[in-house]
């Protein structure tokens, strides 16, 4: 009999099947046993009944410790009580392995202990929900990409220059070329595909060096970079609009049993996918900030508790764009409305998710490229490839970068990022 899996159960009640998994939890009561088995699929409550087993059978039952790894055949049964959930009514049971003692019980512990544990810690059922909710995430943004015309075109991951400034890079020896750089963004390199396929995006492991350490900062993270050819600031607001609610229309279809897991009010979410997003110019975002008792200045880059601020009445994410150009890259075209303001855009999530896109419409005029590159001291050598994109065939292009783990954090309702990626790798994280 080949195996069932435990998400397919509903469609074999009162039928005899196998479930292969791990022993997640167990009770028993006298002569009945009722053993939580978890396949990756989901969880089965499997019931042992001592006078309907042989007694090798019962006695393995008995000796079943968490995590045991186990294969069980019975009859599926509707729960008594419960709508749509359902049981295993056990006939027999082999065991693949008695698993040692388990170092994570089914009691607190600390996170340090559980992020050293980190390799175990995924077999929990919080842990399970946020994987398949990040699943979720990357599964919609693929499809609501592809659905816009948007062509996958990967982005390599050894840089030789950076792509906002270089304190934030990891150098690494790179043979007798000298150094490269993990990259920070995969931007410039979609930039330049842009001219083949007109929409395209990378998805993938990028890498920052700063020493943050907050709740919603990772050293390696992924990041989801787009760019288009003829899109300019307004429509690239659109995309974005339309990527989010996307995402968490998808989200609110597909994970009901990991939002019951997390205990995660879907309320907000609802609403996000029902309105319009709010739309502030930096300079109005000032104003209201100042309204609301922050002491931000202007020129200033939005603080955690700003971005808190702004969206803390809001019930959709609130787009904040033309920032002081002083404060922007390089590449950032200019306002044309006013040159002291730069065509970028920043998406502030609601429930404390903080910035979860930034984007921009990149600078498109070869003569104003060359002068930011000298301003800001770069080597203008480094980009002489970049340069050519807009030498030979320059066009208007938009682009935005949608960080992963924010995405699930927000999603979940969890509360540290370092839970929204299988191994976080932090400042102060490096194993397992």
């Amino acid at each position: 009999m080949t195996n069932t899996r435990i998400t397919h159960i509903g469609s074999h009640v009162d039928k005899e099947v196998a479930i292969s998994g791990w022993l997640y939890n167990s009770r028993s009561s006298g002569s009945i046993a009722f053993l939580e088995i978890r396949d990756g699929s989901g969880f089965l409550q499997a019931i042992v009944n001592k006078a309907d087993v042989s007694e090798d059978v019962w006695n393995d039952t008995q000796k079943l410790t968490q995590e045991s790894s186990l294969r069980l055949t019975g009859i599926v049964s509707k729960h008594p009580k419960k709508e749509n959930v359902f049981e295993l009514q056990v006939k027999d049971l082999q065991v693949y392995q008695f698993a040692s003692e388990y170092p994570i019980a089914h009691k607190e512990h600390g996170p340090e202990f559980l992020m050293d544990h980190r390799h175990l810690w995924l077999r929990s059922k919080r842990q399970w929900a946020i994987l398949r909710i990040r699943d979720v995430v990357e599964s919609a943004v693929n499809e609501y990409l592809h659905q816009e015309g948007f062509v996958r075109t990967d982005s390599p991951v050894f840089t030789p220059n950076a792509c906002e400034g270089t304190t934030t890079l990891f150098a690494v020896p790179y043979f007798d070329l000298g150094e490269a750089y993990l990259s920070q963004s995969g931007q410039l390199y979609i930039e330049a595909a842009i001219s083949s396929v007109g929409r395209c995006y990378d998805f993938g492991p990028v890498f920052r060096a700063e020493k943050s350490k907050t709740k919603r900062h990772l050293t390696e993270f992924w990041m989801m970079d787009a760019e288009a050819a003829f899109v300019e600031h307004e429509e690239n607001m659109q995309i974005q609009e339309g990527l989010i609610k996307h995402i968490v229309k998808r989200c609110l279809e597909q994970c009901q049993e990991e939002f019951a897991i997390l205990e995660r009010n879907i309320e907000p979410l609802q609403k996000v996918v029902e309105l319009p997003f709010t739309k502030l110019t930096y300079d109005e975002a000032i104003k209201k900030l100042h309204e609301e008792g922050s002491d931000i200045k202007y020129g200033e880059d939005l603080g955690n508790d700003d971005e808190g601020l702004l969206t803390q009445h809001s019930p959709v994410p609130v787009f904040i764009h033309k920032w002081p150009k002083s404060i922007k890259p390089f590449y950032v075209k200019r306002d044309p409305e006013n040159e002291d303001l730069a065509l970028n855009v920043d998406l502030i999530g609601i429930e404390g998710s903080g910035e979860i896109i930034g984007g921009a419409q990149r600078e498109d005029n070869i003569q104003y490229l060359e002068e930011r590159i000298k301003e800001e001291g770069l080597n203008e050598a480094d980009y002489t490839w970049y340069l050519d994109l807009r030498r030979y065939g320059s066009v208007p292009h938009s682009g935005f970068g949608l960080g992963l783990e924010r995405m699930v954090r927000w999603m979940s309702g969890v509360e540290h990022i370092r839970e929204c990626i299988p191994f976080p790798r932090t400042v102060n994280r490096l194993k397992p």
